[in-house]
């Protein structure tokens, strides 16, 4: 059976061929890294962060630790997905609610068109780490919501439809620190204000990802399920190691996991991503498909330092992952 991909086209999807000789499934641009560390206004790094196709370009949320070494998000523009242009100041949310406005941090962001805008979420510090949600037109105004839940939560990552009317997202709940432990849950919303409805999705499962999994780009439909790339980290003598594999969830109930991958995707292998801030980290947080040709562009942050980009076939990776899915 063919695979069908519910992803618009995307002529103008960043692109390289896989390198001649290589049968990898997924593989590194070669001019990674596409983001460096200095390419904002004040800028210590520049790293997981979130772009999506616009007015015919590309336009993003990105994490920029200023050289104060604050945590926030600014907004970016780029022709191609390759060059970007990032604003030098942060984001400012509108926020009719002072108490929500307070700001302590902000990080991690993914974004997510649904209906009729982009909707943001991102770690927001709130008395501690929780998922803080927003939406723009066109990143250039963005207006804050609710906080999705309480402290403490990570990888706040929703879907790109409703899932029987109702809006959906998986997290990561975790605690104040450097969480040693984590879990994927699943939950609904009928507004993107309350949420219940809390499924447990994945727990770490393969030695790579041991100490703790989390959610990276928004799902991926497709007619064998949500294709769901992840990040998971394995805690060894020298610290935590990122690494990033895939999963396939359930259409319809996607707290329900149908094929996960043993083995890890992508992990720490190359300078820019073993090398920086905070070594041997790879961390996805945007997926770009292109629905004609199941091509994919995944933009991770390295060694929270960097941007990078890999490649990757849709229908391949799919393949990959069920064929890899422990019996």
């Amino acid at each position: 059976m063919s695979l069908t991909v519910y992803c618009p086209p995307l002529a103008n999807i960043p692109w390289e061929d896989r390198p001649q000789g290589s049968h990898a499934v997924i593989w590194r641009y070669s001019a990674n890294p596409v983001i460096p560390r200095n390419a904002a206004l004040n800028s210590n790094s520049i790293f997981n962060s979130a772009v999506v196709p616009f007015n015919g370009h590309f336009a993003g949320v990105f994490r920029v630790d200023d050289t104060r070494r604050v945590m926030n998000l600014r907004a970016g523009f780029s022709e191609d997905g390759l060059c970007w242009h990032i604003q030098a100041e942060p984001i400012q949310f509108i926020c009719e609610d002072a108490e929500l406005a307070r700001f302590e941090h902000r990080y991690d962001p993914r974004v997510c068109w649904i209906e009729d805008r982009y909707y943001v979420t991102w770690c927001n510090g709130y008395h501690g780490p929780t998922i803080g949600v927003g939406y723009t037109f066109d990143f250039r105004t963005f207006y804050q919501l609710e906080n999705a839940f309480l402290p403490y939560n990570r990888n706040g990552v929703l879907f790109p439809r409703k899932i029987r009317g109702k809006y959906a997202m998986l997290s990561r709940p975790s605690d104040r620190g450097h969480t040693p432990f984590g879990d994927i849950f699943y939950s609904e919303s009928p507004d993107l204000i309350h949420w219940g409805r809390h499924r447990w999705v994945l727990g770490p499962f393969a030695p790579w990802c041991s100490t703790k999994i989390g959610a990276g780009p928004t799902p991926i439909e497709t007619s064998e399920g949500w294709l769901l790339i992840y990040h998971g980290v394995i805690t060894s003598c020298n610290g935590f190691t990122y690494s990033f594999s895939a999963l396939l969830l359930d259409l319809d109930e996607p707290w329900r996991v149908i094929a996960r991958a043993e083995p890890y995707l992508l992990s720490p292998q190359t300078p820019y991503e073993c090398v920086g801030d905070v070594p041997n980290v790879v961390f996805p947080c945007a997926a770009l498909v292109d629905g004609a040709t199941g091509r994919m562009a995944i933009y991770y942050g390295a060694a929270d330092t960097v941007t990078a980009l890999a490649f990757a076939y849709v229908h391949e990776l799919v393949d990959w992952v069920k064929a890899n899915t422990a019996k």
